[in-house]
């Protein structure tokens, strides 16, 4: 097969690398995956054993011979090899026997340093990627969600991931203001596991504080909600034995409550430096949560009423980084502007 041959039979992909969920964007066919960032690895023979969900349910339950691992942490690549593997699994998985991946545009917390971002286009380079584009997660988010980021009128995203929450306001295809803290759904799993184990005694592992914080989780108070109740399971510490407790939702809002702070505070101090005419844009059109921590119960009504701005949820919070990544590949041309001169290779 001739080269030309080969490279017309590559597609452009768009890349939610993200610390819980990778997902993925095909050029022409939407959103073909959506897996855990999670890769589990044979230690004696350094292979891979599983990648994606099937690795995500051996967390917290593998031999020692076998390592379960999240190869990235806060955003970015914690475990370069572990991050490179992942990276070529899933694309060979959307490729469809096509060679090669023609151009990749990957979304990456605004926040990482130059060597953070040369280390994920790497990756994506030995994963078979011929070029490389790096788009900042709250820009990409803001598009997904299908606001006006190439109108002249100020647009707020925050967008909260599994390992940081980015604040944006935006403005004709730039970034006017962000920040960017390492604080988001995996804190609030954290501070889950860690009230159980102060208040209750019970530890518990990452899978069942993840789950608590979907069922249970709340970030403003709720007088009917705040009443359910869930049954955990875990170690006791005291007598070393499984045991069983019952919290309250008013008990999962509380544990939450200071990395639930941070995210209104990073909001805040946005807010407070934003240029007075994108400040009266974002008073009138809201301030918009994406990512996966939009979801947790409530946090837009917290987020409105520290503020005082009205706040919506993106359609699709989940999906709205991908799906952004995916209309610049469409829109590449016109687009192209929300590119640093940096994030590309």
């Amino acid at each position: 097969m001739s080269i030309l041959r080969r490279f017309s039979l590559s597609r452009d992909m768009g890349i939610d690398l993200g610390t819980a969920n990778t997902l993925v964007y095909v050029s022409g066919k939407g959103i073909v995956l959506q897996e855990p960032s999670v890769v589990a690895i044979d230690q004696n023979l350094k292979k891979p054993l599983a990648v994606g969900s099937e690795a995500k349910l051996m967390l917290g339950r593998t031999p020692g011979s076998v390592a379960a691992l999240r190869p990235l942490r806060d955003g970015v690549i914690a475990d370069f090899d572990a991050a490179e593997l992942m990276l070529k699994h899933f694309i060979r998985q959307v490729q469809e026997g096509r060679s090669g991946v023609a151009r990749v545009v990957i979304g990456i917390p605004s926040g990482v340093t130059g060597v953070e971002r040369r280390a994920v286009m790497e990756a994506a380079t030995q994963a078979g990627a011929r070029e490389v584009y790096l788009i900042d997660e709250p820009v990409a988010a803001a598009i997904g969600a299908g606001l006006p980021v190439a109108e002249p009128t100020g647009t707020m995203i925050v967008d909260i991931g599994g390992g940081t929450t980015e604040v944006a306001v935006m403005s004709l295809q730039g970034i006017v203001l962000s920040d960017s803290v390492r604080v988001a759904g995996d804190e609030l799993s954290e501070a889950i596991a860690q009230y159980l184990k102060k208040v209750h005694n019970l530890v518990i592992g990452e899978r069942t504080s993840e789950e608590i914080k979907i069922m249970v989780g709340s970030a403003f108070p709720d007088n009917e909600f705040d009443e359910t109740t869930m049954e955990v399971r875990g170690l006791h510490l005291l007598s070393g034995l499984p045991r069983t407790v019952t919290i309250k939702a008013a008990e999962v809002r509380e544990s939450m409550a200071e990395p639930l702070n941070v995210i209104v505070e990073a909001v805040k101090r946005t807010l407070e430096k934003t240029p007075p005419e994108l400040a009266a844009d974002i008073v009138d059109r809201g301030i918009v949560l994406a990512g996966g921590g939009a979801l947790v119960r409530g946090l837009d009504e917290l987020i409105s009423h520290e503020t005082g701005i009205i706040t919506h949820i993106a359609p699709d919070p989940l999906s709205c980084v991908v799906l952004g990544t995916g209309r610049v590949l469409e829109n590449f041309k016109s687009l192209e502007r929300v590119f640093s001169a940096s994030s590309r290779a």
